[in-house]
């Protein structure tokens, strides 16, 4: 299916802060930086240089450093702040994967939370986008949509100037209008520091982001909790072969030929979040582009994920079972009644 991208496109060429291009600040901040004599300069520099490298940590610190969020609030700062340090390190294509808020009410399960919404993200969880969701694409949507405008605004605090960008959403790639797609768009405080993010995105948006991501050069393209999975089936493993029966697979729904599309236009998973339910309770997954796989499970009192492991390569559901055996965490059911030690 081909998406219509004519009205993304159109919104970043008719609004001039939204049109790719390179702002003339940074020649004037060359010019300004020549009042440094040479060899103050050099000095500075060096010093700079030398604070640069003591903080540098390795991917098992920055690892042993990560601690899972409990808040809506917690997850936007994170995610944001992130996504801001990858961007500074030239990484200008990123994939985020993160949990959604769902009321904690049962009477409102599906209730999520709009800009002008009263109610306090407090009463809120963080719950995986996976099969456990209760409700369709479009509430999903609805709470990526909300959680995407959220990050945004934060990202765009943590850089220069902490000024809040305008958001504009762009629903036109979904052609069919239901299947939970959208763009959204920011304009900043410089054309340089605006932000494009596809919500949602499914195989079918591939030409869409390769659209967008030619007209955006440096700028930062984001792709929020992608439609496809990211472990593989028969079908995906097949696509990314190449000939005739590579092409067969990729056309039966197999993910691998869009894959390698993004990966050749540079798109990098820049932070994940993940959940199981693993012996009866919560256990959540995250990484970041610096790190390796960090492993939590959620005490009994719901108040704290404790880190019960870690993996260099994403770990499958027997591996965090194995984690929690070596931790001693029994099956829930027997921690419940008394029958194993409590999970504190």
């Amino acid at each position: 299916m081909q998406f219509k991208i004519t009205s993304a496109l159109s919104v970043l060429l008719l609004v001039p802060s939204l049109t790719f291009g390179f702002s003339n600040s940074l020649s004037q901040v060359s010019r300004s930086s020549q009042s440094l004599a040479p060899k103050s300069l050099h000095i500075l520099q060096s010093t700079k240089d030398a604070e640069t490298e003591a903080k540098v940590l390795t991917k098992e610190e920055i690892t042993e450093n990560l601690y899972f969020p409990l808040t809506f609030d917690d997850m936007v700062k994170q995610t944001s702040a992130t996504m801001q340090e990858a961007y500074e390190k030239g990484m200008t294509r990123q994939t985020i994967r993160i949990l959604l808020p769902r009321s904690t009410d049962s009477e409102n399960l599906l209730q999520y939370y709009e800009n002008d919404a009263e109610n306090e993200m407090g009463d809120t969880v963080l719950v995986p986008p996976d099969e456990t969701w209760q409700g369709g694409i479009m509430q999903l949507y609805r709470a990526c949509s909300y959680s995407c405008q959220e990050i945004l605004r934060r990202f765009s605090r943590n850089g220069v100037g902490g000024v809040v960008p305008r958001l504009q959403e762009d629903r036109s790639i979904d052609e069919s209008g239901v299947d939970g797609i959208g763009l959204w768009l920011t304009q900043g405080a410089s054309p340089e520091d605006d932000v494009s993010c596809f919500v949602q995105p499914s195989q079918e948006t591939v030409s869409a982001i390769e659209s967008i991501s030619q007209q955006a050069g440096s700028r930062l393209v984001t792709l929020m909790n992608p439609q496809w999975r990211i472990t593989d089936d028969a079908l995906d493993t097949a696509s990314r072969s190449e000939g005739a029966w590579g092409t067969l697979a990729s056309f039966l729904g197999g993910k691998g030929g869009s894959l390698r599309k993004l990966e050749e236009l540079g798109f990098t998973n820049v932070f994940v979040m993940e959940g199981y339910v693993c012996r009866g309770g919560n256990t959540r997954m995250m990484k970041r582009f610096d790190s390796n796989w960090a492993v939590f499970a959620e005490n009994d009192a719901g108040t704290e994920f404790i880190k019960v492991g870690t993996s260099e390569s994403r770990p499958t559901y027997q591996d965090i079972d194995a984690m929690l055996e070596e931790k001693g965490v029994a099956l829930k059911y027997a921690r419940d009644i008394g029958l194993a030690p409590k999970l504190e």
